[in-house]
Protein backbone atom coordinates (compact mmCIF):
# COMPACT_ATOMS: atom_id res chain seq x y z
CA UNK A 1 0.00 0.00 0.00
CA UNK A 2 1.64 3.50 -0.71
CA UNK A 3 2.21 5.63 1.65
CA UNK A 4 -0.35 8.82 2.00
CA UNK A 5 0.57 12.06 3.87
CA UNK A 6 -0.90 14.87 5.94
CA UNK A 7 -0.59 18.24 4.44
CA UNK A 8 1.92 18.88 7.38
CA UNK A 9 3.36 16.06 6.91
CA UNK A 10 4.02 16.67 2.83
CA UNK A 11 4.75 20.33 3.98
CA UNK A 12 7.53 19.24 6.36
CA UNK A 13 9.25 17.33 3.15
CA UNK A 14 9.64 20.48 1.13
CA UNK A 15 13.12 21.06 1.72
CA UNK A 16 14.64 17.55 1.19
CA UNK A 17 12.08 17.25 -1.81
CA UNK A 18 13.19 20.56 -3.96
CA UNK A 19 16.92 19.88 -2.96
CA UNK A 20 16.89 16.14 -4.52
CA UNK A 21 14.40 17.93 -7.76
CA UNK A 22 16.55 20.80 -8.29
CA UNK A 23 19.57 18.26 -8.26
CA UNK A 24 17.25 16.05 -10.82
CA UNK A 25 16.56 19.03 -12.90
CA UNK A 26 20.28 19.95 -13.72
CA UNK A 27 21.13 16.01 -14.07
CA UNK A 28 18.54 16.02 -17.05
CA UNK A 29 19.93 18.82 -18.43
CA UNK A 30 23.19 17.28 -18.51
CA UNK A 31 22.24 14.26 -20.24
CA UNK A 32 19.31 16.14 -22.45
CA UNK A 33 22.98 18.27 -23.91
CA UNK A 34 25.27 14.91 -23.68
CA UNK A 35 22.64 13.52 -25.73
CA UNK A 36 22.38 16.46 -27.99
CA UNK A 37 26.05 16.11 -28.43
CA UNK A 38 26.12 12.26 -28.96
CA UNK A 39 23.37 12.67 -31.68
CA UNK A 40 24.96 16.17 -33.70
CA UNK A 41 28.03 13.41 -33.46
CA UNK A 42 26.03 10.69 -35.12
CA UNK A 43 24.62 12.53 -37.55
CA UNK A 44 28.07 14.01 -38.52
CA UNK A 45 29.55 10.68 -39.06
CA UNK A 46 26.64 10.01 -41.03
CA UNK A 47 27.21 13.09 -43.76
CA UNK A 48 30.87 12.99 -43.60
CA UNK A 49 31.19 9.13 -43.61
CA UNK A 50 34.12 7.94 -43.53
CA UNK A 51 36.35 11.37 -42.98
CA UNK A 52 37.82 11.92 -39.40
CA UNK A 53 36.14 12.99 -36.42
CA UNK A 54 36.81 13.83 -32.92
CA UNK A 55 36.19 10.63 -31.10
CA UNK A 56 37.12 11.70 -27.70
CA UNK A 57 34.21 14.11 -27.63
CA UNK A 58 31.44 11.87 -28.31
CA UNK A 59 33.40 9.43 -25.99
CA UNK A 60 33.07 11.86 -23.31
CA UNK A 61 29.64 12.80 -23.90
CA UNK A 62 28.83 9.39 -23.61
CA UNK A 63 30.14 9.02 -20.17
CA UNK A 64 29.01 12.14 -19.05
CA UNK A 65 25.56 10.86 -20.07
CA UNK A 66 25.84 7.81 -18.22
CA UNK A 67 26.77 9.63 -15.43
CA UNK A 68 23.99 12.17 -15.58
CA UNK A 69 21.48 9.15 -16.08
CA UNK A 70 22.64 7.37 -12.82
CA UNK A 71 22.45 10.30 -10.91
CA UNK A 72 19.15 11.17 -12.32
CA UNK A 73 17.78 7.44 -11.17
CA UNK A 74 19.28 8.14 -7.77
CA UNK A 75 17.44 11.32 -6.88
CA UNK A 76 14.40 9.98 -8.56
CA UNK A 77 14.44 7.05 -6.35
CA UNK A 78 15.22 9.00 -3.07
CA UNK A 79 12.12 11.27 -3.70
CA UNK A 80 10.30 8.12 -4.79
CA UNK A 81 11.18 5.99 -1.37
CA UNK A 82 10.06 8.80 0.43
CA UNK A 83 6.64 7.95 -0.99
CA UNK A 84 6.11 10.78 -3.28
CA UNK A 85 5.69 10.70 -7.12
CA UNK A 86 7.82 12.13 -9.66
CA UNK A 87 5.20 13.73 -12.46
CA UNK A 88 7.76 16.49 -14.66
CA UNK A 89 11.30 16.47 -14.49
CA UNK A 90 11.50 19.45 -16.99
CA UNK A 91 9.43 21.72 -13.83
CA UNK A 92 10.14 19.80 -11.04
CA UNK A 93 6.82 18.55 -10.66
CA UNK A 94 5.81 16.31 -7.43
CA UNK A 95 2.81 14.98 -6.02
CA UNK A 96 1.80 13.45 -2.51
CA UNK A 97 -0.43 10.54 -2.12
CA UNK A 98 -3.15 11.45 0.44
CA UNK A 99 -6.97 10.81 1.01
CA UNK A 100 -9.58 13.50 0.61
CA UNK A 101 -13.40 12.52 1.56
CA UNK A 102 -12.44 9.07 1.06
CA UNK A 103 -10.61 9.09 -1.82
CA UNK A 104 -7.21 9.23 -3.06
CA UNK A 105 -6.00 12.17 -4.39
CA UNK A 106 -2.41 13.78 -4.74
CA UNK A 107 -1.42 16.56 -3.13
CA UNK A 108 0.44 19.31 -5.93
CA UNK A 109 3.70 20.47 -5.63
CA UNK A 110 5.91 21.99 -7.91
CA UNK A 111 9.94 23.30 -7.76
CA UNK A 112 9.81 26.94 -7.19
CA UNK A 113 6.86 26.76 -4.91
CA UNK A 114 7.57 27.61 -1.29
CA UNK A 115 4.42 25.49 0.32
CA UNK A 116 1.37 23.18 -0.71
CA UNK A 117 -1.43 25.01 -1.94
CA UNK A 118 -3.10 22.95 -4.72
CA UNK A 119 -4.25 19.21 -4.82
CA UNK A 120 -5.95 17.13 -7.44
CA UNK A 121 -7.84 14.10 -8.45
CA UNK A 122 -4.94 10.88 -9.39
CA UNK A 123 -6.80 11.38 -12.94
CA UNK A 124 -6.60 14.98 -13.50
CA UNK A 125 -3.30 16.41 -13.36
CA UNK A 126 -1.91 19.34 -13.36
CA UNK A 127 -4.21 21.43 -14.98
CA UNK A 128 -6.78 19.93 -12.82
CA UNK A 129 -5.26 21.52 -10.04
CA UNK A 130 -7.31 23.20 -7.36
CA UNK A 131 -6.65 25.13 -4.09
CA UNK A 132 -6.48 23.47 -0.81
CA UNK A 133 -9.24 25.29 1.14
CA UNK A 134 -10.78 24.77 4.57
CA UNK A 135 -12.94 21.72 3.53
CA UNK A 136 -10.00 19.59 2.06
CA UNK A 137 -7.81 21.05 5.35
CA UNK A 138 -10.12 19.52 7.43
CA UNK A 139 -11.26 16.34 5.57
CA UNK A 140 -7.63 14.88 4.45
CA UNK A 141 -6.18 12.28 5.80
CA UNK A 142 -2.95 10.42 6.14
CA UNK A 143 -1.76 6.71 6.82
CA UNK A 144 -2.50 7.83 10.10
CA UNK A 145 -6.34 8.18 9.67
CA UNK A 146 -6.65 4.81 8.09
Amino acid sequence: MPKRFTLAEAQGMIPRVERLMRDAVALKTDFDEAERVIRAFSEKIMVMGGTLVDRRQSVDSRARREAAAAMLRTAIEQVQEMGCVVKDLDIGLVDFPTMFHGEEVYLCWKLGESAIEFWHGVDEGFRGRKAIDKDFREHHEGESAQ
